[in-house]
């Protein structure tokens, strides 16, 4: 019987991850294969949902849409910050760059992401938004082996 993945598994694979329009985001075909632990987060639930019981071998494309992927856009996640409560004030923080904040001590400290959208001198315009989402994926795998 065809050893096939299942969501602990070790596996060596190759894989793609592109938007609905072919942009692509990543991908390791053509280089080194990635190994990763499922379950740890090393890749993306939805896109680790897709290798459930696939065989050693074959290649697979999964089309996904926004729901099954990372989700819709939430503007209610697209924040207007006072550069003061940016890191360092601000400074050398430009349009598209990805800015790390510590959440409350109330809620546990940790640490999240926004995108700056857009910044002048007084203000920026953060997206707490997933990079990916709203967007339909298209996600291409080979399993190599599974360890």
């Amino acid at each position: 019987m065809t050893d096939r993945v299942k969501l602990d598994s070790l596996v060596t694979l190759h894989y793609r991850v592109a938007t609905g329009d072919d942009t692509e985001v990543i991908a390791t075909f053509g280089s080194t294969p990635a190994t990763l632990q499922l379950g740890s987060g090393e890749l993306a639930p939805p896109l680790e949902a897709c290798l459930e019981d696939l065989p050693v071998g074959e290649r697979h494309v999964f089309l996904l849409e926004p729901a099954q992927a990372f989700g819709p856009h939430n503007p209610d996640l697209v924040k207007r910050l006072p550069k003061s409560e940016l890191p360092n004030g601000g400074a050398n923080i430009s349009p598209l760059t990805l800015v790390e904040f510590a959440a409350p001590s109330e809620f546990g400290g940790a640490k999240f992401a926004g995108l700056v959208r857009e910044i002048d001198d007084t203000a920026a315009l953060i997206d707490f938004n997933h990079p990916l989402a709203g967007k339909s994926i298209r996600f291409e795998v080979e399993v190599i082996g599974i360890l």
